[in-house]
């Protein structure tokens, strides 16, 4: 239970730090808007022209008798917008990294001076284009194991009871969790730590990522919260992987300090 509060705790100072730092919330903005325009056009897309796709696909329908033919194209066509909601859920916050790394990159680094006891940031030493290209080949990773869950979730929604009661819960823990890997993954892929270790970390220490990535999985249900939620998340999540990696932040030991002096206090 407390790593469920710390999580919730780094989500919410990731917020503050941005509203402090209006100029780097402002660029953070940029990559969110440019991602919600193109996936709300793709889902328009979808929306209009979805059931012309279901009718082209199933040819072996147009026989069937009324209203059976359509309602099976019905209910395919429901399900395929369905899914291209789960797949815009699921990939929002990688496309709108991958579109936004300089931005994160730099929004990532000044955190990090700003906390950092020293005042320096953590740098791969990387050119920008092997950056991109390792952070979308991650993406990519992470996406396919997002899907996977996703599909046995789905299917597992069919079951009665279970699938309207625990599935969404389980659904809501494993958004939590991969929008977890993929925030905290501008911080850690500075430091050259690779996908295989970052996930590694991250189940270790499941409870801190399900306090900060599952509420912020909630919040990104709400239609363009995501878009300005983005920056904080970016920044608390800089600071969780701080944590994972035991590195020390400046106010840690004022903390610790203070909480041994309450502790020896005879009143």
């Amino acid at each position: 239970m407390h790593d469920l509060g710390a999580g919730f705790k780094y989500l919410m100072e990731g917020q503050r730090w941005v509203a402090r730092h209006g100029r780097q919330y402002g660029f953070g903005l940029v990559p969110g808007l440019i991602t919600l325009v193109l996936y709300v056009g793709a889902l328009v897309a979808l929306a209009v022209w979805g059931g012309d796709f279901v009718a082209w696909s199933t040819p072996f329908a147009d026989d069937w008798s009324s209203p059976w033919g359509g309602l099976f194209r019905g209910f395919l066509t429901v399900v395929l917008f369905a899914l291209g909601l789960l797949l815009s859920v699921v990939t929002f916050t990688a496309v709108t990294l991958l579109i936004g790394q300089p931005f994160y990159e730099n929004l990532s680094e000044k955190v990090d001076r700003d906390v950092s006891p020293d005042g320096t940031a953590p740098e791969s030493g990387l050119p920008l284009w092997r950056e991109l290209w390792i952070s979308a080949r991650d993406s990519l990773r992470i996406v396919v194991r997002a899907l996977l869950w996703g599909v046995l979730l789905f299917a597992l929604g069919f079951v009665p009871f279970l699938g309207q009661t625990v599935v969404p819960v389980i659904g809501f823990f494993v958004t939590g969790f991969f929008l977890t890997e993929e925030l905290t993954a501008v911080a850690l892929q500075r430091r050259n730590v690779d996908l295989r270790t970052r996930l590694t970390l991250l189940r270790a220490r499941k409870t801190l990522v399900w306090g900060f990535g599952t509420p912020l999985g909630l919040a990104f249900l709400v239609p363009f919260v995501a878009v300005f939620l983005m920056p904080g998340a970016v920044a608390g999540a800089t600071l969780m992987a701080r944590e994972l990696l035991g590195e020390e932040s400046a106010g840690d030991g004022e903390r610790e300090e203070e909480e041994r002096d309450a502790t020896a206090r005879p009143w």
